[in-house]
């Protein structure tokens, strides 16, 4: 939890606002009573008023601090559905569409972030990652046209704490779309204080082995040191691949594997080579190492919006709010 808590510590300090669409989940509403007494940040409840209120009642949680918006009766939703017409016109979306749409909370949530109505929005207890993530790309959009949304863990155990990429997204990155993936990680790694040395793996260390999956790593690991030394030098970010997981985290199988690296034996991102070996291994590490599981948390969006497991606790998602404001704080 020691992770954990430096984040909340952190996300105090910005006090960001944070809205969170499910208001119809108790645990979201426990979270949102936790993050607001510990200041983590202002939070919104998106929902209908009346039954939010009955809730907060029932169990003696104070509302004070809390703001609370129905989409179905808020006066901002006709500048919504303005603002996503605008966005989506030229993807056939009617005006009469646009007004539909904002009624749904996650795009009402998504459209106030774009608006500049709150900082973050925090999803997904009681919806999917598709839903979640849909208004995500199609409203506050990525960052950077040249670069993909990617999700991403952290995965903290004890003092701890290493980044997993992509664990949460993108099902099969191309060569660009893996160095891109990189970028982002060592990005977030130095926003989250975690150094930015990153390990592009594989089943193979330095052409141990032969393949077209290990030649898309190499070639991925050679676009990654051209980003890291060119239009990302200024993050001090060391890039190295490609390398098997125990010549990435054991210094002693570095040292047989890839003398001389500066990242093997010590990196603390892990860029995997697609979906199926990043959401395994975070899994297989969570359960059986006893590490701490944070997301999948969203990277390279306009606006920090993150995912939550639909089988999370309210503390789960407290600690998923102070995550967004941190991302929050540019």
């Amino acid at each position: 939890m020691k992770f954990i808590d430096g984040v909340i510590a952190k996300a105090k300090q910005g006090y960001k606002t944070i809205v969170l669409p499910e208001g119809e989940d108790i645990r979201v509403l426990e979270a949102a009573y936790i993050a607001t007494k510990e200041k983590v940040a202002k939070i919104i409840i998106l929902g209908d008023e009346a039954e939010i209120k009955k809730n907060f009642a029932e169990h003696n949680w104070s509302l004070e601090g809390i703001q609370i918006i129905n989409p179905l009766t808020s006066a901002k939703a006709t500048e919504y559905a303005k603002l996503f017409y605008e966005l989506r016109k030229e993807k056939g979306v009617s005006e009469e569409d646009a007004a539909k749409t904002v009624q749904n909370a996650n795009y009402f949530g998504t459209l106030m972030i774009k608006a500049g109505d709150c900082d973050g929005m925090v999803s997904g207890a009681a919806h999917s990652t598709a839903d979640t993530v849909r208004p995500a790309l199609q409203v506050v959009k990525s960052a950077r046209k040249d670069m993909a949304v990617s999700a991403f863990f952290f995965m903290s155990k004890d003092d701890k704490t290493f980044i997993f990429a992509d664990s949460g997204l993108t099902p099969n990155p191309d060569e660009k779309g893996l160095a891109d993936i990189a970028m982002q990680s060592a990005q977030t790694a130095m926003q989250f204080g975690i150094t930015p040395d990153v390990a592009m793996l594989s089943y193979s260390t330095y052409g141990s082995a032969k393949g077209e999956l290990v030649e898309k790593v190499q070639n991925a690991t050679k676009l990654a040191k051209e980003l890291a030394k060119g239009e990302f030098a200024y993050l001090g970010v060391k890039v190295d691949g490609e390398l098997q997981a125990d010549a990435a985290l054991i210094d002693s199988v570095a040292k047989s594997k890839a003398p001389g690296s500066e990242v093997a034996g010590h990196a603390e991102v892990l860029i995997f080579p697609d979906l199926n070996a990043g959401n395994i291994a975070y899994k297989l590490v969570q359960r059986l190492g006893g590490y701490e599981a944070y997301g999948p948390i969203l990277q390279g969006l306009g606006g920090p919006i993150n995912d939550l497991s639909r089988g999370c606790s309210p503390q789960d998602i407290v600690g998923a709010i102070a995550i967004t404001a941190v991302q929050a704080m540019k």
